[in-house]
């Protein structure tokens, strides 16, 4: 059975992908509607639907849509690639369900219900990945950025969990002010963008202490770095760009 075609309009609804974000997959080639009407309006095919689902799958691993175009464009077999997908998925689902465990064990920890051993505190966690993260900051940015990580550590480890929620609520806080600035065409240049980028500095300054350089240089990783790219993508397609320019103005501005 065929899957019937989908205009622009209700392809956003039944994906929950912006009508936005997928012309901006037009743009790039990354997803071409299969034709479009006289009115201009695109409409989607059941292989486009399929290319859609396999874009969004490929996101959820943290992907680039630079990394994820190469790998769509160059994969044939449908059913191959989607049961190699299943298999990740899967293999996923367990690490969270025992990442779930590791928090419900410890939320009962802290309301004093039932102890824990230190062990238990850091099931599912990957400290291999957050090695591999470090690693590679230190590789671009040289000792500089292993001081940084090394101040950071330093500083997490005197918070309790109030300071953990309120710097985490703060972040997303200001990621959805940077969103309804695009949605209102505001320039990254413009005083309101570097208003909010002063709230970003000081978020960061939580961690270290970035200068002009670092603090640009990080807004750079937003684009760069494929985890970062991919949670600024779920919430906007120009978040990541936005920020990177928005911060490189304000180093530009207020930064020594």
């Amino acid at each position: 059975m065929v899957i019937s075609e989908c205009s622009i309009a209700e392809l956003a609804k039944v994906s929950g992908v912006t009508s936005r974000t997928l012309r901006h997959y037009d743009a790039i080639g990354l997803l071409s509607a299969d034709r479009t009407s006289s009115g201009g309006v695109r409409y989607y095919g059941e292989a486009s639907m399929l290319r859609l689902q396999q874009i969004l799958i490929l996101r959820e691993f943290g992907l680039s849509l630079a990394e994820i175009a190469k790998i769509v464009d160059e994969e044939k077999d449908s059913l191959t690639v989607l049961r190699t997908h299943l298999m990740k998925l899967l293999a996923e689902r367990k690490r969270f369900d025992v990442l779930a465990t590791t928090v419900a064990r410890t939320i009962a920890h802290l309301e004093g219900e039932k102890g824990m051993k230190p062990e238990e505190l850091f099931e599912g966690l990957d400290p291999v990945k957050q090695a591999q993260y470090e690693a590679e900051l230190v590789e671009k940015y040289g000792k500089e950025a292993e001081e940084h990580i090394t101040e950071s550590k330093r500083r997490i480890a005197g918070w309790d969990k109030r300071q953990a929620q309120a710097i985490s609520a703060e972040y997303e806080a200001i990621e959805d002010a940077a969103v309804e600035l695009i949605q209102a065409h505001v320039a990254p240049t413009d005083p309101r963008a570097v208003e909010l980028m002063d709230r970003q500095f000081k978020g960061v300054l939580a961690f270290w202490t970035p200068n002009r350089e670092s603090f640009t240089g990080l807004g750079q990783n937003y684009v760069d770095h494929p985890d970062f790219k991919a949670r600024y993508d779920a919430k906007h397609p120009a978040l990541a760009e936005f920020l990177r320019d928005a911060m490189a103005v304000y180093a530009e501005q207020r930064l020594a």
